[in-house]
């Protein structure tokens, strides 16, 4: 036998026993043995039969009634592999998630209208309208406007990939807005139109844009314990408010800034967050301990430091609290409108799910590492609604 006779043996032999491998489950008893004999035929075969063998075995295999598989089913056959690798490694390693509310603006951004005139990101407003979606998740949100209103009424409409939307009715014309009634409500201004109110121009030209999508970085949390200033994803199994499980109302993860440590004691003063470490004397301003909370003081580009007298909990109202062992004080950056530890309490170290690492989409400002941006500097001024930017910019 020369040596091509073997390497085509040998090459033929691979995509036999590779083929066989794959069919295992899917083949009778009876055709995995006449399988195996196809494969025992080339591999036994002596040196001078080398060339009958080969062609016998041919016929034979050819003669097996197996599936047509063409390379498209090879090719797709990699890409699940491939796949399921992918997802066993994000479930080990790395989490998407997607910020639903406003929380934790302006850091990071949950669902929000902007007016058409205030965004600061490259290209917005400059694009056609299936680029808008595609790169920054916004969809139009525009009314023209109506003076007088006579007539005004809002219906719940479809879901869509990004946003529910919501139809306005003003004077029997309809509008198809995204974001739902709630959503819509506000940024429409719909209880100002009701009680007659009516702007000089449009009233509402915008854009709904969709909250951040991140990565969160599961590993780290396991090889040093959380920090303060942290910005960390959770879960809310066991956390309740007024006696209802968070589950239930609020959703099943949670992204906040870790505030406090376990044995900590804690209490906010006129808007003001106080720790006093484990092990330390005196009350120290939390922005002294770690310099991420420096921004949220600066009462610049939204930030408004840390409410107090909001929630259920002492330490809100000024009482001093002590944060127990295995448990952190999770707070929202937007904190006029975060449910947050004021309201449910600390949060168990089993909780924890990981820290937020990369912002993915949508392509703004804040895209790349998380919390790496300074503040704007802008006024906060004064938001009136939860789920939008106290300011247009982004």
């Amino acid at each position: 036998m020369n040596f091509f006779q073997q390497r085509k043996r040998k090459k033929f032999l691979a995509e036999l026993k590779t083929r066989r491998h794959a069919e295992d489950d899917l083949l009778s008893p009876a055709l995995r043995l006449r399988f195996d004999g196809v494969i025992k035929l080339l591999a036994e075969a002596p040196a001078e039969d080398i060339d009958a063998a080969m062609k016998r075995a041919q016929a034979e295999y050819e003669a097996l009634p197996l599936p047509k598989r063409g390379k498209l089913f090879g090719i797709l056959d990699i890409l699940v592999v491939v796949g399921c690798v992918a997802f066993g490694l994000r479930g080990l390693f790395f989490q998407p998630f997607r910020i639903p509310t406003g929380s934790m603006q302006p850091t990071l951004f949950g669902h929000h209208y902007q007016q058409k005139a205030d965004n600061a990101n490259w290209g917005f407003d400059k694009l056609p309208g299936v680029f808008h979606r595609l790169c920054f998740g916004s969809s139009r949100a525009y009314v023209e406007n109506h003076n007088p209103i006579g007539d005004l009424q809002m219906a719940e409409g479809r879901p869509g990939m990004i946003f529910d939307y919501s139809d306005v009715f003003i004077n029997g014309k309809r509008y198809h807005l995204p974001g739902n009634m709630r959503q819509v409500y506000d940024y429409a201004g719909i209880e100002r139109l009701a009680n007659g109110a009516v702007p000089e121009e449009a009233i509402c030209d915008g854009y709904m844009t969709a909250g951040d999508h991140l990565f969160v970085e599961r590993v780290s949390m396991y090889l040093s314990p959380p920090e303060r200033g942290d910005i960390i994803v959770f879960n809310t199994e066991g956390l309740t408010v007024d006696n209802v499980p968070l589950m239930s109302s609020g959703g099943y993860y949670y992204v906040k800034r870790l505030a406090a440590l376990p044995g900590d004691t804690v209490k906010i003063v006129d808007d003001q967050l106080y720790v006093r470490p484990a092990g330390m004397d005196g009350f120290r301003k939390i922005q002294e301990l770690d310099k991420r909370f420096e921004k949220i003081y600066s009462m610049r580009g939204g930030y408004h430091g840390h409410l107090s007298n909001m929630g259920e909990q002492p330490f809100a109202s000024g009482v001093e609290y002590t944060v127990p062992a295995d448990n952190y004080l999770m707070l929202g950056d937007n904190s006029k409108f975060s449910m947050d530890s004021r309201y449910f309490g600390t949060v168990p170290r089993k909780n924890l799910v990981g820290r937020a690492w990369i912002v993915f989409y949508p392509f703004t400002r804040r895209i790349g590492s998380v919390d790496r941006e300074n503040t704007l500097d802008v006024p906060t001024g004064d938001s009136g609604t939860a789920s939008f930017p106290v300011m247009g910019l982004q």
